[in-house]
């Protein structure tokens, strides 16, 4: 399944944020659906409604890379 870019630098990795300050990398699908690039890990605990760009410093909804 083909990942979403980030609108800024074009690449496909994200992360995540919990309130600790602790991030996973995710990418985004197609579906605009969060997924952890390691599957093991889980995304509870996250804040999902904003996403970080790992290349540059865009960071937004996935509602804005899903338009």
């Amino acid at each position: 399944m083909k990942d979403l870019l980030c609108p800024q630098c074009k690449i496909r990795r994200f992360q995540v944020k919990n309130s600790s300050g602790d991030y996973i990398v995710v990418t985004v699908n197609v579906n605009c659906e969060i997924v952890p690039i390691h599957a093991e890990e889980s995304l509870i605990g996250y804040d999902l409604s904003i996403v970080y760009c790992l290349g540059c410093s865009w960071s937004g909804s996935v509602k804005s890379l899903c338009h």
